[in-house]
């Protein structure tokens, strides 16, 4: 009798705090998935950049004059000034009011460093290609190097994103199934409680019958709450969607070293430097300009000798 007393509070207290556990993991949820979104989103936009600045250079008139391009150090010099730029620290309104570009969410995230690591990781693919006529697989290589980058794979560089992301996928389904074993948790807890019924006692009966109605009505709620629950996790999930980016982030990475590798002529690797994602960004910017503007001084000099 006591055992089942005992099993009858743990039933009622199962589902009385139901309601507020699934609100509590909907929360966590909602959250983890903006921050994979979030994450995937940023190393996206670095992909944009880099492509506007890759079709930026093909459509100068650099571009147009040079001959004898190598695709590796096409691409190194794209991908080197896209990071550089991106995440500079640029000149304030007053002196001495330097603000950087990259945000306080990007250094929680990992941003500059998956950046960074992208950057690297692909040139170290770059380097052992055999050029040919064929366009190599880079959209395999892009894939590869963003699914080993330890940033990019990990939410604060702690939580496996791909484990945690197929989770929230679930989610839905199982508060759908969580509030219906409240539910019938609660129908069973109240079907025992009538079998102490006096049918000769009228408001001792009426008294267990208010009751199970009031248990049926609560447990109830806790279906309504993980119907409810499920709808938005189901409607967050596919607002932000990281599946729909990364593919959107392998496209157009892949999209821009093809047009790197159709305007190059070779795959020669010649390099002065590698690159170093701790350089400072104005120094690297001011020393990429300066040497354009000393090939261009070159290469006037050199047509005025001839």
């Amino acid at each position: 009798m006591t055992e089942g007393l005992e099993t009858q509070t743990l039933i009622r207290n199962f589902i009385k705090f139901l309601p507020y556990g699934i609100a509590a993991v909907f929360a966590a949820a909602a959250f983890f998935r903006w921050a994979i979104y979030y994450t995937v989103r940023r190393h996206e936009w670095f992909a944009r950049e880099f492509e506007k600045r890759t079709h930026k250079y093909l459509d100068s008139e650099v571009a147009k004059k040079s001959v004898d391009l190598s695709f590796y150090n096409l691409t190194k010099k794209m991908l080197e000034k896209t990071y550089y730029e991106v995440f500079a620290v640029r000149d304030g309104s007053s002196q001495g009011d330097r603000q950087k570009v990259m945000s306080l969410s990007d250094r929680i995230f990992l941003i500059k460093p998956g950046c960074a690591w992208m950057v690297k990781d692909v040139l170290k693919q770059l380097r052992y290609l055999k050029w040919s006529k064929e366009t190599p697989k880079l959209l395999h290589m892009t894939k590869a190097s963003i699914d080993h980058n330890p940033c990019f794979n990990k939410v604060f560089g702690i939580i496996p994103m791909s484990a945690l992301n197929d989770l929230i996928g679930m989610l839905p389904g199982l508060f759908i199934v969580s509030g219906i074993l409240g539910t019938f948790l609660g129908i069973k807890g109240g079907l025992v409680s009538l079998g102490g019924m006096d049918m000769s006692d009228m408001e001792g009966t009426k008294t267990i019958m208010d009751s199970f109605l009031h248990e049926i009505g609560y447990a109830m709620s806790s279906s309504i709450v993980g119907i409810a629950f499920s709808l938005l996790l189901h409607l967050i999930n596919v607002s932000l969607s990281p599946e729909r980016v990364f593919s959107s982030l392998c496209d157009r990475f892949e999209n821009t070293m093809d047009l790197l590798w159709y305007r190059s002529d070779n795959n020669e690797v010649v390099e002065t430097n590698r690159f170093d994602e701790n350089r400072d960004p104005v120094e690297a910017l001011a020393e990429e300009a300066l040497n354009l503007e000393i090939s261009k001084t070159e290469k006037t000099l050199n047509l005025k000798a001839s």
